[in-house]
């Protein structure tokens, strides 16, 4: 008995040995850094970048990677790179970033309808993780008198990740049709060009020869560059490599150095190359092939509810399906919003990946989304209070496993489905009134249907332990 418990003591120590061993402290990121060329030069296979993008995604920033800013800027303190720490505590602000130490903090649950809720890497926050972006007042006690508590910022509550190269695709390919629209109108001057493509109306522009300008009074639910843009409740990112770039600077204080630049350490904290171009690159080949969400337990009932749901006016905006062009999704460094089509250096067919997607007729493939990825006017109601043109216009939220991500909106106010529906206004004010008129057994209906809308079961399964 004793010589067995000492070869067990042995091999406990030997396979110890690596982390008993006196070690300092260093970047949690550790210094097997991915460099852009190492993807491009295809020596690493798909599921190699994406094992890096994992690890980039779940990594707990410190110090030593650069997390945090630098000095506080007091000419502009907002901005990531001269933020204050709370208390001048030197790492943390959590009102206006600084707030997280990894993606994987907010992103975390791949279903909250299970108790407890179900772990999934990619998945959404809790209202516990809701962003607080960029206010200049927060009035707590209602000094103002207001009857609420003032705030002039964005509250943010984390969406999962699940499917996003098929909304990637569906935007690329989207805008690479819409920038046809300022050619077509310049060569038939006075005449309206509608913008119509994968089935979604954006309108229609139009070159005035008199003034020898494009009019774009008649756009509907884009900008005037014409830029689908399907990340972010307002509409702010093409793609999951913008979204991450943005969240590394604006969570962390990670500057990516595609950004300010090789060697450069903009923020002042003492650390350049915070980020690097490729671990950028296999974060996004990592999101973008996280898989879709999917429905299960279809009953009788929940074809009822889809058919009230159309018939109400819901699905005019909350498409059920979009169906792409092509099944492959491009990766791009540096990305051009405006020209899809250029600076490619990897393509994933979407269909055969772990993101599977379905194939569509035609030959592309079909997104479940339910949504038509355009920006609406949700009304007074549920309207931001930065004092912006597009305070009330938020990105038709995708319905797509809406069962097991509670709570709703894009700040989680709404608890429950109902809630979330009841609370629609502006554009949606029709279809919100008219289930509201619906006899309850009908409204059940319908909320049978959105339940059946599901998170994948086993996100990123095949990289975990």
């Amino acid at each position: 008995m004793q010589t067995l418990s000492i070869a067990r003591n042995l091999a406990l120590a030997a396979a110890l040995c690596g982390f008993a061993s006196a070690q300092a402290d260093g970047p949690a990121l550790g210094t097997n850094r991915i460099f852009q060329a190492d993807i491009e030069s295809g020596a690493m296979t798909v599921d190699e970048i994406r094992a890096e993008g994992l690890r980039v995604f779940c990594t707990p920033f410190n110090q030593m990677d650069g997390y945090g800013d630098g000095a506080m800027n007091p000419l502009d303190p907002i901005s990531p790179g001269g933020r204050p720490t709370l208390q001048g505590n030197g790492t943390f602000l959590r009102v206006n970033g600084l707030d997280a130490q990894s993606c994987l903090e907010c992103h975390g649950i791949g279903s909250a309808a299970t108790i407890p809720a179900t772990f999934a890497v990619g998945g959404v926050g809790p209202s516990s993780t809701n962003v607080i972006f960029q206010p200049r007042r927060i009035d707590v006690i209602d000094a103002a008198g207001q009857g609420m508590a003032g705030f002039n910022g964005r509250f943010i509550n984390p969406p999962f990740l699940f499917g996003s190269g098929g909304l990637e695709l569906l935007a690329l390919e989207m805008t690479a049709a819409l920038q046809q629209g300022p050619r077509a109108a310049f060569a038939s001057p006075d005449s309206d060009i509608p913008l119509v493509t994968h089935g979604v109306s954006f309108g229609s522009i139009r070159f005035d020869s008199a003034s020898g300008a494009f009019d774009y009074s008649l756009l509907d639910g884009i900008g005037q560059d014409l830029v689908v843009r399907p990340f972010g409740r307002k509409g702010s990112f093409q793609t999951v490599r913008g979204f991450d770039v943005e969240a590394m600077r604006f969570h962390f204080g990670i500057e990516p150095s595609e950004l300010v630049g090789g060697g450069v350490d903009a923020d002042g904290d003492g650390v350049s190359d915070e980020v690097l171009a490729g671990e950028i690159s296999a974060m996004h080949v990592f999101g973008a092939t996280l898989e879709r969400p999917e429905v299960r337990d279809w009953t009788p009932e929940a074809d009822r509810g889809l058919d009230v749901f159309e018939a109400i006016g819901c699905a005019a905006c909350h498409i059920p399906s979009l169906s792409t062009r092509s099944r492959s999704l491009p990766f791009r460094f540096p990305e051009v919003e405006t020209a899809p089509q250029l600076n490619q250096f990897l393509r994933v067919d979407l269909t055969q990946s772990t993101a599977g997607f379905d194939p569509a007729p035609g030959g592309g493939l079909q997104v479940p989304l339910f949504s038509d990825l355009k920006l609406h006017d949700m009304g007074p109601g549920l309207a931001e209070t930065f004092g912006n043109p597009d305070d009330a216009l938020y990105t038709t939220a995708r319905l797509w496993g809406v069962a097991d991500t509670a709570p709703y909106l894009h700040d989680g106010r709404a608890t429950t489905l109902t809630d979330a529906i009841l609370l629609h206004g502006g554009e949606a004010q029709g279809s919100r009134d008219a289930f509201a008129a619906l006899p309850a057994v009908q409204q059940v209906e319908v909320l049978t249907f959105l339940k059946r809308l599901r998170t994948p079961l086993d996100p990123a399964g095949d990289l975990l332990p």
